[in-house]
């Protein structure tokens, strides 16, 4: 998943970061304590060539500006994904304001792919998004090669809005499918059960 860093100053946007707990993750702020997982992590290609922000490669430095940023709020809210029961770090998410809005981001660590972390992550802040802000729209972005991404966003009930180019810091420009998510569309569908 990716996601702009184009930040704008509208107070609807404005949402506490509360810890949330889904099936198997606990999503807190990330702090001092995730650095070595999140430094393990990050530092992988695979993971950074789809995300607009993340260098590579990807260091203890790296992961201090990160920790940094998302304790001011700087770029939205950020959520460090963790197990539920042991605390293991194994990605983040989080929702960034953009200039076309409220926008959906994600990663996970490669050895946490194919799990469903990604998909239980982005319900929650979904959730989120729609019951603590007064948005109509929530958007999404993934790069067009990144069809395990594309998969969470359809889960979610995202509609296809068009394509785009991003500049990445890892790949340069790349072209992205855009997604969004309508208020009454997610009403309808706020039974993540039948997904």
């Amino acid at each position: 998943m990716v996601a702009e860093a184009e930040d704008t100053e509208d107070e609807s946007y404005a949402i506490d970061c509360p810890a949330l707990a889904t099936e198997r993750l606990v999503m807190r702020a990330p702090r001092e304590g995730d650095l070595e997982q999140l430094v393990a992590l990050a530092d992988n290609r695979h993971v950074a060539e789809m995300l607009a922000r993340m260098p590579h490669p990807y260091g203890e430095a790296e992961a201090r500006a990160f920790l940094a940023m998302a304790a001011s709020r700087r770029a939205g809210i950020v959520y460090a994904l963790t197990l539920a029961g042991t605390g293991t770090f194994v990605g983040c998410a989080g929702l960034n304001t953009t200039d076309r809005g409220l926008e959906l981001g994600y990663w996970i660590g490669e050895p946490y792919w194919k799990r469903g972390y990604a998909t239980e992550a982005a319900h929650a802040l979904v959730d989120l998004a729609f019951q603590k802000t007064s948005i109509q729209v929530l958007h999404a972005s993934t790069r067009v090669i990144n069809p395990a991404s594309r998969r969470v966003i359809h889960k979610c009930g995202f509609q296809y809005a068009g394509q785009g180019m991003l500049n990445s810091i890892v790949a340069g420009q790349v072209p992205v499918e855009r997604y969004r998510l309508d208020r009454k569309t997610w009403t309808s569908l706020r039974n993540w059960v039948h997904f």
